[in-house]
């Protein structure tokens, strides 16, 4: 085990970033089309392919996720990684007509465009090309390691008023891995008020964001996190991501624990799903391990640790961006 979305059996990660426009992609590419449902919590979402994985929707797998900065001009690198795969004869077939194949690749981005990067691209935005490189990194890439902090969809990310970044984390539960990989651009706080301890503390295993425990006596208040002049001139942000499991769960059950796993955004950060942030997780199974009856129970396992998972790789991506 790695600690990271990898520990899922076929899935690559591939990445790239432009350290003058400050900003990346991400893209997560699995051996074979993944069933995936998908949550959306915050205000100000930037999506695609979202409606198309509706409980009452048609399509229930797809065959790459891209997670992207740039606000409205980072979705062009899921439009640049959906044609790379039909060129490659990816994606769903029309088995009555000699038409392209149809790639179902979702995607969500994450505000950075105010932080201080060369934003003056014209009308060539750079991301349809970090797509296509991305994609060509997580295709060629024989490694299941992959960057973590300041990379990816993560590059140019912020917390607060913190650095932001890109984390992964993973668990086992009862035989049945879960695991998650998180763009982290929050509008609010992940650490508690005038301390260096993230709020995610004591889901943290082995140290791995500093380590750090809440000061003897300490009473967080939210009066004094709310950062009301940092909300109103930041104007957007959000936390992206994907969770995933290799639990043979069905479509609805998958939806489910992409609802639970929200909740570590919530643990991880303060305040969390605001009308300014965009925040939004695809959940993605393998469908390789059965799971035990009764169902409901756990799924409700699962969901509690795709939630710990979240907000580990939330923390971790922050706390890797910075050290």
């Amino acid at each position: 085990m790695k600690n990271q979305l990898t520990d899922i059996n076929g899935l690559k990660v591939g990445q790239a970033h432009d350290a003058d426009v400050d900003t990346g992609v991400t893209v997560i590419l699995p051996d074979a089309p993944v069933l995936c449902a998908v949550d959306v919590r915050g205000g100000g979402p930037g999506t695609r392919e979202t409606d198309a994985l509706s409980s009452d929707g048609s399509v229930t797998h797809i065959h790459a996720i891209v997670l992207a900065g740039g606000s409205v001009y980072g979705l062009a690198a899921a439009d640049a990684v959906c044609a790379a795969l039909g060129a490659k004869g990816v994606g769903y077939k029309v088995a009555s007509a000699p038409v392209p194949v149809s790639p179902i690749v979702p995607a969500a981005i994450l505000f950075d465009n105010t932080n201080g990067g060369n934003k003056d691209w014209g009308d060539t935005p750079p991301f349809a090309a970090l797509g296509r490189q991305a994609l060509d990194n997580a295709q060629s890439s024989t490694q299941v390691d992959f960057k973590q902090g300041k990379a990816g969809a993560g590059y140019g990310a912020m917390a607060g008023i913190y650095p932001g970044g890109l984390g992964s984390a993973s668990e086992v539960v009862g035989g049945i891995t879960v695991s998650s990989l998180i763009a982290a651009n929050p509008v609010g706080s992940p650490y508690m008020p005038n301390t260096d301890c993230f709020w995610a503390w004591d889901c943290e295993v082995g140290g791995e964001y500093g380590g750090h425990k809440p000061p003897p006596g300490f009473t967080p208040s939210l009066a004094q996190d709310t950062k009301l002049e940092f909300l109103r001139a930041r104007g957007a942000s959000t936390v992206i991501g994907v969770v995933a499991t290799n639990a043979a769960l069905t479509h609805a059950e998958l939806r489910r624990l992409a609802v639970m796993a929200q909740d570590g955004i919530a643990l991880a950060v303060r305040p969390s799903h605001t009308p300014m942030d965009g925040d939004t997780l695809f959940a993605i199974s393998t469908e390789k391990q059965p799971i035990n009856d009764p169902r409901v129970v756990t799924l409700s396992e699962l969901g509690a640790a795709a939630a710990r998972c979240v907000a580990r790789a939330l923390s971790k991506g922050i706390y890797l961006a910075s050290n």
